[in-house]
């Protein structure tokens, strides 16, 4: 088996901007969507790795989450590995779902519909990580993870990764085209 150096080349300086371009944006763009819960922040870093899951794989997007996931959880927030294992479980099963399906058939009514049930998994398993972590790591009481679910944890992470899917699908229309035509001429 020949392994073709320029093409792994490309690959790999492509998931590394898009993890590198992730880090920045959690870093420039990070914001409160709920008044009532100011400690969920929103931020842009689930785009770039989505685009990487798009355009290159499901593993190689997971990669770029996992990169990510590490720089987030231990330089830039104070949740650590909680809070690395809450954003690659759930940034995860968005970024597989949705690639999964998109790469199937690669049409836009598939990227679409990989987006959404990525965006559905990815709230539904937020539900038990934060009943799981949150009370028995963080030590919060069940009755107030509870009461929180409905109104504040579903509704935050659908509207988040619905914010990111869109900007994905948007962005990685153009993207798509120049990294298939530069990838193939290699």
């Amino acid at each position: 088996m020949k392994l073709n150096t320029s093409k792994t080349s490309f690959r790999l300086t492509t998931m590394g901007m898009l993890a590198a371009l992730s880090v920045v944006l959690v870093m420039l763009v990070r914001f409160p969507l709920f008044p009532a819960a100011p400690f969920l922040m929103y931020d842009m870093a689930d785009i770039p790795v989505l685009i990487g899951g798009m355009l290159l794989g499901p593993v190689e997007g997971l990669g770029i989450l996992l990169v990510v996931s590490v720089i987030q959880a231990f330089l830039l927030s104070p949740d650590g590995w909680v809070g690395l294992v809450m954003h690659f479980c759930a940034s995860g099963a968005l970024v597989l779902l949705s690639s999964l399906i998109y790469r199937a058939k690669p049409r836009a009514f598939n990227m679409v519909a990989g987006l959404l049930a990525g965006s559905v998994a990815m709230t539904a398993i937020m539900v038990p990580l934060n009943l799981l972590l949150t009370v028995h790591v963080y030590g919060q009481p069940m009755e107030v993870v509870t009461a929180m679910i409905w109104p504040v944890i579903v509704p935050f992470n659908l509207i988040k990764s619905l914010i990111n899917s869109a900007a994905t699908f948007v962005i990685s229309m153009p993207i798509g085209y120049y990294f298939r035509r530069t990838a193939h001429s290699m």
